[in-house]
């Protein structure tokens, strides 16, 4: 199996909402005529009557089948709202929950159980499948209490933001694991390639979005064939059929495909190699709760607290990696990576652009820009200083009144109502 088939597997895998409660279903198939066998063997009798069995079973499967309608009906209104307030991003992140695949696998297996069980009630009634039945249809009360309590939180603007944010940080920490300090003798800057023409150019045959590649794969592929391999696109950039995804310098080129199949190309961004996309749905998030048709500026301020954070993990991890190197110290992958201007251009612009004239935003954003200054390493915090500036020339220009131009110049963690 290749690294694609590999990744899409997983994906497959972790996306499916409808793969455990298909088990489910698979399970009950086979454990049901075992469990109709054991009332003989451990000599349980029958309390009650097939007529009264087949009453109370046929009104638990046609109760359990309206609740499991009716729950994720109401379910899908809930996300598709949720997604208009915050960003439609966050629509794949909610069907990965772990609460929600649970719940549906639990209501699956009562609903498909029960059908079994009444399908089998002949001159006399399995007690045992007729009280796993009643009493699995009862705990699905208990289960849907407890999704509802777990997804009406976890819907909430600071959880959305909260998971984005403890997500991000594990992205960033794979895509760049090595502390600056570590690696301060290290030669920064773009990746350097050999100069020329490279001895061939591998183009994709596929269009959509660059999710992620082989990087051991890819340097055992140069490795083998001596030769340095550069991916061009970066993770998360789109693609269409005829782009260049790779340039082969020196020794032998790998096959084709062999190539292709290192690359995964989708529909839409995800977070597991492109820390970008972390601060990208934080960013929407924000722009949206600033837009005048919701004007929630606390949303956004919420967002900045994320941003905060995710640039101080930034700020402390070596940003110029994309260069790996075999055994013999011989450069074999070239990639490109975002950088800090990237990231801190992302995080910050559209955001000061839209909530210029909020005071809370401009206060928190002023609050984030002096601690990192403070945090980061020198030659990063004049970036950050120069974004200040532009904060400070857009406080003059956008607050008239003296009184305003002076709260909006005063950095506050809270945005309005905390202490420097």
């Amino acid at each position: 199996m290749t690294w694609l088939q590999r990744y899409r597997t997983r994906q497959f895998v972790s996306d499916s909402v409808w793969l455990p409660p298909l088990l489910a279903m698979v399970v009950v198939m086979l454990a049901q005529p075992l469990v109709t066998r054991l009332d003989p063997i451990l000599g349980i009798k029958a309390i009650i009557g097939p007529e009264s069995a087949r009453a109370v079973l046929a009104a638990l499967a046609s109760s359990m089948l309206t609740f499991i309608v009716f729950v994720f009906s109401i379910m899908l209104v809930t996300v598709q709202l949720a997604s208009a307030q915050l960003t439609p991003r966050i629509i794949a992140t909610f069907f990965r929950s772990g609460i929600l695949r649970f719940s549906l696998t639990v209501f699956v297996f009562a609903f498909v159980y029960t059908l079994s069980a009444l399908s089998r009630i002949e001159d006399s009634v399995p007690q045992i499948s007729v009280w796993i039945a009643a009493y699995s249809s009862a705990g699905c009360i208990g289960v849907f209490l407890y999704m509802i309590d777990e997804v009406g939180k976890s819907l909430r603007p600071v959880s959305v933001l909260t998971n984005v944010g403890n997500r991000g940080q594990e992205v960033i920490r794979d895509v760049y694991p090595l502390p600056i300090a570590a690696t301060e003798s290290m030669p920064t800057g773009s990746v350097r390639v050999p100069r020329g023409e490279p001895s061939r150019i591998v183009r994709t045959r596929r269009t959509g979005v660059v999710l992620a590649f082989d990087v051991a794969g890819l340097v055992e592929l140069a490795r083998r064939a001596d030769c340095l391999i550069e991916f061009v696109p970066q993770v998360g950039d789109f693609v269409t059929s005829g782009d260049p995804l790779f340039r082969v310098h020196g020794g032998r080129a790998p096959a084709d495909h062999s190539l292709d199949q290192s690359v995964a190309i989708g529909s839409e961004r995800t977070m597991e190699q492109d820390p970008e996309f972390a601060f990208r749905i934080i960013v929407d998030i924000a722009a949206k709760a600033l837009s005048p048709a919701i004007n929630d500026p606390t949303t956004a301020v919420l967002a900045l607290d994320q941003i905060h954070r995710l640039l101080r993990a930034l700020g402390e991890r070596q940003l110029d990696t994309g260069q790996i190197h075999d055994e013999a110290g011989r450069l074999r992958l070239a990639y490109r990576t975002p950088d800090w201007e990237d990231f801190v251009g992302l995080a910050i612009t559209e955001i000061r652009q839209f909530g210029r004239d909020s005071i809370q935003i401009v206060r928190r954003m002023r609050a984030m820009l002096e601690n990192l200054i403070d945090t980061v390493p020198p030659d990063r915090a004049g970036l950050l200083r120069a974004e200040l500036e532009l904060l400070d020339r857009g406080v003059e220009r956008d607050f008239r009144d003296p009184e305003d131009r002076v709260r909006a110049s005063s950095a506050d963690s809270l945005g309005v109502g905390g202490s420097r």
